[in-house]
């Protein structure tokens, strides 16, 4: 008996269906992981800011976490959750937001595991790091970034933000290359920014903006230049979370100063430069992002308006 094999066209039709679930069961997931990282965040911040001696004796780095504590209690943790909300109704620009925060978290997290010592709250800071992390892997694989880049405006200023994200990547590899080469032929170790940081938290920070930072923002800025999809995404994502670690680096001057830890500073003159830069560019892509709720809107791809029925909460 001959059988008819079937045309391997009439095979994809279920395609389409088997990569909305898919989409849905990151996407649950995202929100089920992201809500975790608010609540343990939420919990290390306010142990970090009401108990004493959490964070070991060294002055400097007990401030400075504390700095980053009361940043984390009072504009990243709204951030997430609204981000989330908003997202779950479709919003690209929220999605950007709530990527950023998840960003900001798990760089700013590894301070805490890695760059003091062993402590009460160690388990919970793992916990956070661990969880942010794997919050921001599993949210960006469910990001469609092919939609989300179709929503950004025409006259996007894409090449400027693109240099603005290649100087930073510049400067900052720069300064770090020139001090690790220079302990080389000086063996004097390299100097951290205004805080004052041990040099434990210096190697970190050294060891996280030349393998983190630095190729993400050089990687941003040569995508966004080349306007390939993947650029906006990136660049919007590392320059939201980029301008929040300015606010914090600002509010932790203040809290050295104010705990006269000495050789601290309540102000860093080159700051004000710095953080115009994030903030322009940042605002520069969320103003040229896609606008709430407008996914069907005229013009727009298939792809993003698929997006808002993956991203939406099932």
């Amino acid at each position: 008996m001959i059988r008819r094999r079937r045309s391997p066209i009439s095979r994809p039709a279920m395609a389409p269906t088997a990569a909305a679930s898919s989409a849905r069961i990151r996407w649950r997931w995202a929100y089920v992981l992201s809500s975790i990282v608010a609540v343990l965040a939420l919990l290390a911040s306010l142990a970090g800011l009401l108990a004493d001696g959490v964070y070991g004796d060294v002055a400097s780095t007990a401030q400075m976490l504390r700095g980053y504590d009361l940043v984390t209690l009072v504009l990243i943790l709204p951030a997430l959750v609204l981000s989330q909300l908003s997202a779950s109704r479709g919003s690209d620009r929220a999605q950007l937001v709530w990527v950023g925060m998840l960003a900001y978290l798990s760089y700013n997290y590894a301070y805490y595991v890695f760059g003091v010592p062993f402590s009460d709250l160690f388990l919970l800071h793992a916990a956070v790091f661990s969880s942010s992390l794997f919050a921001l892997v599993l949210t960006v694989s469910a990001l469609d970034a092919e939609g989300i880049a179709a929503g950004f405006s025409p006259r996007t200023p894409r090449r400027i933000v693109g240099a603005v994200l290649g100087l930073l990547a510049a400067a900052l590899g720069g300064i770090w290359v020139y001090a690790s080469i220079r302990f080389i032929t000086t063996r004097e170790l390299p100097v951290g920014s205004a805080l004052v940081e041990s040099d434990a938290v210096v190697q970190l920070g050294l060891a996280l903006d030349l393998t983190v930072l630095v190729p993400a923002y050089a990687l941003a800025a040569v995508l966004l230049w080349r306007r390939v999809a993947s650029g906006y995404v990136l660049a919007t994502v590392l320059l939201i979370a980029g301008t929040l670690h300015q606010v914090s680096y600002m509010v932790a001057l203040l809290f050295q100063s104010t705990a006269g830890v000495p050789g601290a500073v309540a102000f860093d003159p080159f700051e004000p430069v710095i953080a115009a830069f994030y903030l322009a560019a940042t605002v520069a892509m969320m103003v040229a992002a896609g606008p709430r709720q407008q996914h069907n809107a005229p013009g727009r791809s298939a792809d993003a308006q698929r997006h808002t029925e993956q991203a939406a909460l099932p």
